[in-house]
């Protein structure tokens, strides 16, 4: 059991730190597109030059973080041969088909096209040059979509057969039509355009403050990204509310956890606050909401929410003796985190579009100094959103096929493990104070002042 706990921790740590980077290059990347469009689109000669300079600098930015996210990528793949072969071995079959085609189809798609508009700006045309971000981000979206093809799998498997005590693939086409995906795909993209549009307003903020030359500039980037985050957190709100409904049968047992609902009730109360007791399987305390959980599966005051108690009763009837529960505490206190940082941010970038609109953003100097700071919001949300859907499935690995302590590679000693627990976790640190140091230096001294006087 140390092993697997060793195990666990490493992947969660390497996940995490590349998980800080996989948001802002699928948001970003989408709105360098955009940002381009708009140069390419406009017939404004003034605002063209600093709609240029603009795509330079969220373009640069945008660079540093897909190189950081594709060194941290790499060690999540070897980690399956090091720490779950067990896991590889039963899955492989399956599991290997969308990574490799993440590869071929996606990375090779962005990686190219993300050369050719490095290099290629003043040797395409304009119309070219765009286009060359476009598949960046088409690619770096599909991406997404072929990791969480495998992902979808784990949580709720279909399109399979078991033989010669392995998983393998019966059905391509179920593999990837999976109703799962859909969810996570959908969520992590306006996750996504969340982190990124929050990041544009947190460095316009700094440089509105501490650059003066640059403010017509920044003024723009702050209220597009306010709308860019409005956009994603109102699309986060939508595909969670949807997702949360398919969960009730799909993965009840999450379900029932993230509200730490111990009991079948119908109709079943929205705890806002709780202490879950695992051990005795209630809430020591608990405030609740009648009815809101129920409106919020079935869309109605009536509807039945299957309990963790019952549902702990039926997987001992299915799969034998077990404990099939999650760590109920996690799963609940993560989604209310990941749910009121998603509010959070929505009721900032109202506050500051409408407040650039206005011409008042530097009424509100302390909004403008404290923006910088709270960049760290969404990637909160981003970890323990991903934390309710990888602990949410727990003791399984693969939901009904392979649990977790199944899928850990022989003969490992918890020694071998922390040793390069411990490596990953200090290389990653280094990579991530490099990847800060060279985003602060450039943005410190990069100026877009305006193309002309008053930038007007």
């Amino acid at each position: 059991m140390e092993e697997v706990l060793l195990s666990r921790w490493q992947f969660a740590i390497t996940t995490i730190y590349h998980f800080l980077f996989v948001p802002v290059t699928l948001g970003m990347a989408i709105f360098v597109a955009l940002l381009e469009t708009c140069y390419v689109k406009t017939k404004r000669p003034e605002w063209k030059k600093t709609c240029r300079k603009l795509l330079h600098f969220f373009g640069t930015l945008f660079l540093i973080n897909f190189a950081m996210g594709v060194v941290t990528g790499l060690v999540q793949e070897f980690q399956f041969g090091m720490n779950w072969s067990e896991y590889s071995r039963f899955m492989g079959d399956i599991f290997g088909a969308p990574l490799a085609l993440e590869a071929l189809t996606a990375f090779f798609l962005e990686s190219t096209f993300l050369g050719i508009w490095m290099f290629g700006w003043d040797k395409l045309s304009e119309k070219a040059h765009c286009a060359c971000i476009w598949l960046v981000a088409i690619g770096s979206n599909l991406s997404a979509f072929w990791i969480l093809v495998a992902n979808s799998f784990m949580q709720h498997p279909v399109g399979y057969t078991i033989a010669n005590g392995r998983a393998e693939m019966a059905s391509f086409f179920e593999l990837v039509t999976n109703h799962y995906i859909v969810g996570e795909q959908s969520h992590t993209l306006f996750a996504g355009i969340t982190t990124a549009g929050f990041v544009v307003m947190a460095v316009s903020a700094w440089k509105l403050l501490h650059d003066e030359e640059s403010r017509y500039a920044f003024t723009q980037a702050i209220k597009a990204g306010a709308i860019y985050t409005i956009v994603g957190v109102v699309g986060v709100i939508m595909s969670g509310h949807f997702h949360t409904q398919y969960l009730a049968q799909a993965s009840p047992m999450k379900l029932a956890a993230m509200e730490a609902l111990w009991d079948t009730e119908d109709p079943a109360p929205f705890a806002v606050l709780a202490y879950p007791n695992m051990e005795k399987g209630h809430n020591d305390f608990e405030i609740t909401i009648p009815y809101m959980f129920t409106i919020m599966v079935h869309d109605n005051i009536k509807g039945e929410v299957r309990g963790i108690n019952d549902l702990q009763k039926e997987a001992v009837e299915k799969f034998g003796p077990g404990d099939y529960r999650p760590h109920v505490t996690m799963l609940f206190y993560s989604f209310r985190a990941m749910v009121g940082a998603g509010f959070f941010m929505v009721l900032v970038s109202l506050v500051v579009f409408y407040l650039a609109k206005k011409d008042k953003l530097f009424t509100a100097k302390k909004l403008l100094y404290a923006l910088p700071w709270l960049v760290v919001v969404p990637f909160i949300a981003n970890s323990c959103g991903w934390i309710v859907a990888e602990m949410g499935r727990q003791p399984w690995l693969v939901v009904g096929l392979q649990k977790t302590v199944n899928g850990v590679s022989p003969n490992l000693t918890s020694a071998e493990i922390m040793i390069t627990m411990i490596g990953f976790t200090v290389v990653y640190l280094l990579l991530l104070i490099t990847a800060l140091y060279l985003a602060f230096r450039f943005i410190r001294r990069t100026q877009i002042t305006p193309a002309i006087e008053g930038g007007k």
